[in-house]
């Protein structure tokens, strides 16, 4: 249990972030696109917080002020106070610091203006080889990839780092006592349209139990942990606002980016989903090629004449983060009915953030955190949301959709 708040290494105000060489990994995470060189050294220098003219500066500090007076606390004040519970000791906070240190970065570089020159960029160079397929990264993926495994890798707290961006897992530091998963920025093909975007991690311990294996092999072992055993998960937000959801294991809660002081502040403590929601977040464009379980299920709550009488509405937005963030706060579902979206990095931390509120995630049919990952970028259907809705969903039974005639977009 913590005594006082930690003291980990700061968060500059502008940091050029350089990956360190290591002694023994497992991916030498090499750059994919040369055409994204001349933006690396403008956007992994990315100021930490914004500037704001005089005019709104005052009024902001104002507001700011009244927030943290008031008694709301910091993300490492609240780690720090013991608020994440026996699980966090000094090593997870030291972490999290550096975790919620790369996402203010990418936070800046998501509303950065030379967005679109990056995209140029890249695409020039893509223009003379084949058409690149629908998840191959994007170049705000690549460069937000380098922020988090920069950030980790600082950190001195992770032995070794799985993304959805690398084929295979970067191992760090035999003596790192975490294990990492993480995507470092879903949405991102929706970017040019300033669609909310996110960011998604889970943290396990390191298996010692593994030490002596080679190491890619232990590399490999540890990614591929059941989600049940997660130390901590969470997501960021970045939206109108940007907010991190967090998770230790004794409840959910969500801390509001402060633009003016650059810290997070706690604003929706003890995060509970409401058992029933009105709403359901799915692509029904492809209502065609679902199973008859689910079409029923969508025809009966559309229609008010399910188990909870008033009509369903749809709210669908195809950026898992906010569609996941909007079903937390009011209730509902969110899935992806198709084998599409990854155990690992995506599937495993929002089913034990919502199951910490009160919800549930589901393969259809199966608890996703009882699930064993058996591949890195293993996918699944996933069914997420409230209690009630969960349970009359699964009810339908054929709820998985085995067609997948290849989504061109």
């Amino acid at each position: 249990m913590l005594h006082a708040t930690p003291t980990p290494l700061p968060c500059p105000a502008t940091t050029t972030l350089t990956p360190t060489p290591t002694p023994t990994p497992t991916n030498s995470n090499p750059n994919p696109n040369p055409s994204l060189r001349p933006f690396r050294r403008r956007f992994l220098a990315v100021p930490a917080a914004l500037s704001y003219s005089a005019r709104t500066r005052p009024a902001m500090a104002v507001a700011s002020a009244s927030l943290v007076g008031g008694g709301r606390k910091t993300l490492m004040e609240y780690v720090g106070g013991g608020g994440g519970g026996d699980r966090v000791g000094d090593d997870l906070a030291v972490l999290l610091a550096h975790v919620q240190c790369a996402c203010k970065r990418i936070a800046a570089l998501v509303a950065s203006p030379f967005n679109a020159e990056l995209g140029r960029g890249a695409m020039a160079s893509a223009a003379a080889s084949a058409a690149a397929a629908r998840d191959d990264p994007k170049p705000l993926d690549v460069v937000s990839n380098e922020i988090i495994l920069s950030s980790l890798r600082n950190s001195g707290k992770v032995a070794v780092v799985a993304s959805e961006e690398d084929d295979l897992p970067v191992w760090i530091a035999d003596d790192g006592p975490f294990v990492v998963v993480t995507d470092p920025l879903d949405g991102s093909r929706n970017i040019d349209a300033s669609i909310p975007t996110g960011t998604i991690f889970g943290i396990y311990n390191r298996l010692a139990e593994l030490d002596h294996l080679p190491v890619e092999e232990k590399a490999q072992l540890n990614s591929l942990q059941n989600g049940a055993r997660l130390v901590a998960a969470g997501y960021v937000l970045y939206s109108s606002a940007t907010i991190l959801c967090i998770s230790f294991g004794s409840g959910t809660h969500a801390f509001t980016l402060d633009q003016l002081t650059g810290e997070f502040v706690l604003t929706h403590p003890g995060i509970q989903i409401p058992p029933r929601g009105q709403i359901y977040s799915v692509n029904d464009a492809r209502y065609f090629d679902w199973p008859d379980g689910l079409r029923q299920y969508i025809d009966t709550v559309r229609q008010g004449k399910g188990q909870f009488p008033k009509k369903y509405s749809a709210r669908y937005i195809c950026s898992l983060v906010a569609d996941f963030h909007r079903t937390l706060m009011y209730g509902g579902l969110v899935m992806n009915p198709r084998d599409h979206l990854r155990l690992v990095y995506e599937a495993n931390p929002l089913s034990f953030l919502v199951e910490q509120a009160g919800g549930r995630g589901s393969d259809g049919k199966t608890r996703v955190l009882s699930i064993q990952p058996v591949e890195l970028h293993q996918r699944l259907p996933l069914f997420m949301g409230s209690l009630e809705d969960m349970h009359e969903l699964e009810s339908y039974r054929n709820i998985q959709q085995k067609i997948n005639p290849g989504y061109e977009v």
